[in-house]
């Protein structure tokens, strides 16, 4: 029971998880467990299960914190990243999920190491565990406990039990058809309170126009000048499809959606219905940020999504329904998170190096790989509590420092007959070593700004570094393939030189 609310609304939160968990076992049971069956839900889901968990698996407590956060410091300038997205999720559907899917793989690393060799394989996929346990799982666990403690009053260490038991439950059991199947509940769900803080939002304030003539001028620029801190246009323009790229097109979190596709029809119609979902957050998110402080001129930019609620502007049974879709929100990302962490490191590091491995031990180390992903997740958190204010951007900026190098041995691997398998090993060790140094330096300079001949380095927009590590990567990923492809021809002349020579002297 949560003191702070009625009856009701305690009632509707409690159904809330009670449905979410009945779900999630219904459909662990539905049919045998097979490998393929609990991380790739049997690669037979339809369209609009896919479409939903795409968007459910991308909605998360940053963005509920985050986007609501920069909406009222900086306004609608963010919306960038979300209607970017909309483009990227079509490529997806169209472009590369009949890639996928004639391919049979079961990870995007997978598909590398075909082409490329174990090693590449591994690399690839150890460093998309990194990133997931960095910038998905534990700023979950950040943004979601900064959520609930201006909301409900819980402590950090009751948000996270809360949040981790319930949602490891189904995940551990179920695998992904489980997450699948509650995604779309999920979705429905937040989306429903997502489009009451709207609603009373805009009453509380005496509706849009009142919004539009009292928020601040520069909220409504879509484009920034070339020199903000934040949203550069031209920062937007180089950097964002980037991240865009890693994010929608080479990440397992996204793709594994796509991997579970009973055909490439459903595929297709999945990304069409996430990429029309997508519009929505513009309005379910930032606008509220700019509500709140429209409601509280004095509320802090990561309290403005909560500030809403603690506003007393919802009727009773609407709190019930909000807070649900906040859990929704939180839940489906981590679900989603978990799943593919453990999926990675299934396919690529034990079935891999073991394919004799039956499906009941590959199950069986894929619910333990989930429990130790969640441990680990955790002791990254206080790490990540540097960057709680701003999160939103901070979330785009280690993106921008660690997705460049991945892009780019991505496409040129796919698309590029000359790539070697050397160039994709050393693109990713030496380009994520330039963008981890960046990643280090911000977490240092947070209290220090005096690191002399460094700070040009420091001071570079995430979006404008974005785009140079792209370009260097790009550049050393064509030189390695150019030389070690020359030595691969000269290696094969000689064998040819010998065998001819040999025949010769017979």
């Amino acid at each position: 029971m949560i003191e702070s609310l009625n009856i009701l609304d305690n009632a509707i939160i409690l159904l809330y998880f009670l449905v979410v968990l009945a779900i999630g076992l219904y459909f662990s049971k539905r049919e045998k467990q097979t490998a393929e069956d609990y991380f790739l839900a049997n690669r037979n889901m339809g369209w609009l299960i896919i479409g939903f968990s795409i968007f459910a698996t991308n909605i998360s407590s940053e963005h509920l914190v985050g986007l609501a956060s920069s909406g009222a410091e900086r306004g609608i300038a963010v919306g960038h990243f979300e209607w970017l997205a909309i483009i990227f999720i079509i490529m997806l559907g169209w472009i590369f999920a009949p890639i996928f899917l004639k391919s049979q793989v079961n990870t995007i690393p997978e598909l590398i190491g075909r082409k490329f060799g174990n090693s590449a394989r591994k690399i690839f996929s150890g460093l998309s565990i990194f990133t997931y346990i960095f910038t998905k799982i534990a700023i979950t666990l950040l943004a979601g406990s900064i959520l609930l403690k201006e909301i409900l009053g819980w402590n950090f260490v009751t948000s996270v039990i809360i949040m981790l038991l319930f949602t490891g439950i189904y995940t551990v059991i179920g695998g992904l058809r489980s997450v699948m199947y509650t995604q779309i509940f999920q979705a429905v769900l937040f989306l429903l309170g997502g489009f009451f803080v709207l609603f009373f939002g805009l009453d509380a304030v005496g509706g849009l126009n009142s919004l539009i003539e009292n928020v601040p001028i520069g909220h409504w620029e879509v484009f920034k000048p070339i020199s903000d801190p934040d949203f550069p246009w031209l920062g937007i323009l180089i950097g964002a499809p980037i991240l865009a790229a890693w994010y929608w097109l080479a990440d397992q979190y996204i793709v594994q959606r796509i991997l579970s596709a009973r055909n490439l029809t459903e595929a297709k119609k999945g990304t069409i219905l996430a990429a029309s979902l997508k519009m929505l957050p513009f309005f379910l998110f930032i606008l509220p940020g700019m509500l709140a402080i429209q409601l509280n001129k004095t509320v802090a930019a990561n309290e403005a999504y909560a500030s809403l609620f603690n506003s007393n502007i919802f009727p009773i049974g609407v709190k019930g329904i909000i807070i649900s879709g906040f859990f929704a929100a939180l839940m489906s990302s981590l679900a989603s998170a978990f799943n593919s962490t453990a999926t990675l490191i299934v396919y690529d590091f034990i079935k891999g190096d073991n394919p004799e491995t039956n499906d009941e031990q590959l199950v069986l180390i894929g619910r333990l790989s989930t429990i130790f992903i969640v441990i680990g997740s955790i002791m990254f958190i206080p790490l990540l509590k540097l960057f709680s204010n701003g999160m939103y951007v901070n979330l785009q900026s280690i993106q921008a420092y660690i997705s460049p190098p991945i892009v780019v041995i991505f496409l040129m691997g796919l698309f590029w007959k000359r790539a070697t398998s050397e160039a994709v090993i050393w693109t990713l060790i030496i380009g994520e070593v330039f963008g981890f140094l960046r990643l280090s330096f911000d977490f240092i300079t947070i209290n220090n700004n005096s690191l002399g001949f460094l700070s040009s380095f420091l001071t570079i927009n995430y979006l404008y570094f974005a785009g140079i590590l792209f370009s260097f990567s790009m550049l050393l990923f064509a030189a390695v393939s150019y030389v070690t492809a020359n030595e691969g021809t000269k290696v094969a002349r000689r064998k040819e030189i010998v065998i001819n020579t040999s025949n010769l002297n017979n």
